[in-house]
């Protein structure tokens, strides 16, 4: 029996003891040693995407949902650069992604000798759009970068790391590493934060009266530690990423109402602000212009978010999980409230979903009419729509973190395709993908892995005839000229027809509901077109300040 294994081999070895059981990808000269190797070992199911774009926003999804490492393969060249897309949203994101990609064989790489898929500087182009980004030139090296990698891209702050394996070095036979059968799932020590920089906060949490935490993506792991919190007294407001840390029906909880008229007037009576594991983006602050508390302290595992848009009274280097718990422990017995702030709250919080949903109009009954016809597990994924930038992203209820995707870096398309691989998680979760016209056709040859995957996804297309963004965007700043914003696009009937999807198109807010009761009955994909142009325009009120004209 040999004991003489190819580094292809290798890597579908090594992910199976990394506890991978999903990668996503396009099979290519340049990667078919690894894949066939994924194969053969038939412990991972490999889901044939469309395009690299897709396959690297599908194990974004997915690793979103499933809370462990997603895995993607490309072919090199080319196809390395179309997942460059997915990879950005995943570094954005912090979503730990392992990437594969092929090379050309060592001694042509780098010589402009107009190889199969050569590039000049692969790995230039992939650090640019990763964590970081390794090339396995040794054989012997493979499984220590291999483990490196996979560290690397699921310690915090996460994100995507991409390897490249020349296509000789794939081939190459080497001894079977012993340590490959002892290789275990990293396991990554949150980083602890500081016990002074922790007792100070603690004292200033003691003093206020009227405290009140913001909770990211960087937290969503520390929904526990924040409802101790809320216990003693103290608010949440969350971002769009960092949404249902805490499920959003806790009476404490504004949920990711960050920035209406009204939460912006509560924030002056803050007396103290904690930000936990956000980056206080520019679209949830009005690009830095938002008027938050004046007393803000942070919590971070990335020391850089000290500096890094709103000053910081205070902060705290560390885990969100490990620092909240830490101020619990501290505060528990200590704090006086003021006994009217959570009325105050509450009050806040039903005035500014009243006029939330007022500014929607027919959209607001909308959302209600989706939420109740999707099960209260269903994973809720976005594309870039009006839709998503306004009910999708704060209205439509939510109790888990893991029910939340949609592209955090706001790239068209990828929502369709971070659904998909959504759909793999929890053992096949139902789904559904919010899509705009726009976005959909853009990556509609993904729609076909869906069907021959039969992900349990139900596509839900706002069909406004074009790209109703734009035009917004074009209304408020160019003087209502209107310029390339609208699509010719095949029917939708006619396309789910020819790739056998159950359709229904819905012109009222009732049959809407009608149409995505019978579409979650279906076992595998369906399609909804939902005609806003039949339902009505898009009411300016309810867009976000930087979409609606200037005064």
């Amino acid at each position: 029996m040999t004991n003489r294994i190819t580094v292809g081999e290798l890597v579908a070895v090594a992910l199976d003891r990394l506890g991978v059981d999903h990668a996503f990808g396009v099979v290519s000269i340049h990667n078919m040693p690894m894949l066939d190797a994924l194969a053969r070992g038939n412990a991972i199911r490999f889901v044939m995407a469309r395009g690299e774009a897709g396959a690297a926003n599908m194990a974004d999804g997915y690793a979103r949902c499933a809370n462990r490492l997603g895995v993607v393969f490309t072919s090199t060249g080319p196809g390395a650069a179309n997942a460059a897309g997915g990879l950005v949203e995943a570094l954005v994101a912090g979503t730990p992604l392992l990437h594969f990609t092929g090379q050309t064989a060592r001694a042509h790489i780098g010589q402009g000798r107009g190889s199969v898929h050569d590039v000049p500087d692969q790995g230039a182009m992939l650090a640019a759009v990763s964590k970081a980004a390794y090339r396995i030139d040794d054989a012997d090296q493979a499984l220590d970068i291999i483990a490196r990698a996979a560290a690397e891209a699921l310690a915090p702050p996460a994100g995507p790391v991409s390897i490249e394996l020349p296509i000789d070095v794939q081939k190459t036979l080497i001894e079977r590493p012993a340590a490959l059968d002892d290789l275990m799932p990293p396991v990554i020590a949150p980083p602890a934060p500081d016990e002074a920089a922790l007792d100070d906060l603690a004292a200033l949490l003691i003093a206020a009266k009227r405290p009140l935490m913001w909770l990211g993506n960087g937290a969503r792991h520390a929904g526990g530690e924040a409802a101790r919190l809320m216990a003693l007294g103290l608010g949440l407001v969350t971002s769009q990423h960092g949404r249902a840390v805490v499920s959003e029906d806790h009476p404490l909880s504004l949920g990711a109402f960050n920035a209406t008229p009204e939460v912006v007037e509560f924030y002056r009576t803050v007396d103290l602000m904690v930000v936990a594991g956000s980056r206080l983006r520019g679209h949830e602050t009005r690009d830095g212009a938002l008027a938050l508390p004046e007393t803000l302290c942070r919590i971070d595992v990335d020391e850089a978010a000290a500096g890094r848009g709103y000053g910081s009274a205070l902060f705290v280097a560390g885990d969100a999980a490990l620092a909240l718990a830490g101020l619990a422990d501290r505060i528990t017995g200590r704090m006086a409230v003021d006994p009217a702030f959570a009325g105050d709250l509450a009050a806040v919080k039903a005035a500014t979903t009243a006029a939330y949903r007022a500014n929607l109009g027919v959209y607001g009954e909308l959302c209600d009419v989706v939420r109740a016809a999707a099960a209260p597990d269903v994973i809720w994924a976005r594309d870039i729509t009006m839709n998503n930038s306004t009910w999708g992203n704060r209205m439509f209820p939510l109790s888990a973190p893991e029910q939340n995707v949609y592209a955090v870096d706001a790239g068209i398309g990828q929502g369709m395709q971070q659904a998909i691989g959504a759909s793999f998680a929890k053992g096949g979760a139902k789904t559904l993908a919010m899509c705009g016209d726009g976005g959909f056709f853009l990556n509609v040859s993904e729609l076909w892995t869906a069907v021959q995957e039969r992900c349990p996804v139900v596509f839900m297309v706002m069909n406004d005839g074009g790209y109703g963004v734009i035009r917004k965007i074009q209304d408020a700043d160019y003087e209502g000229r209107r310029f390339f914003d609208d699509l010719l696009i095949p029917d939708l009937g006619d396309l789910a027809r020819i790739a056998g999807l159950p359709f229904w198109r819905a012109g009222t807010v009732a049959a809407v509901g009608t149409a995505l009761e019978a579409a979650f009955a279906v076992d595998g994909p369906a399609l909804v077109e939902v005609d806003m142009q039949a339902l009505g325009p898009f009411p300016t009120a309810a867009l976000p300040p930087h979409l609606r004209p200037k005064d």
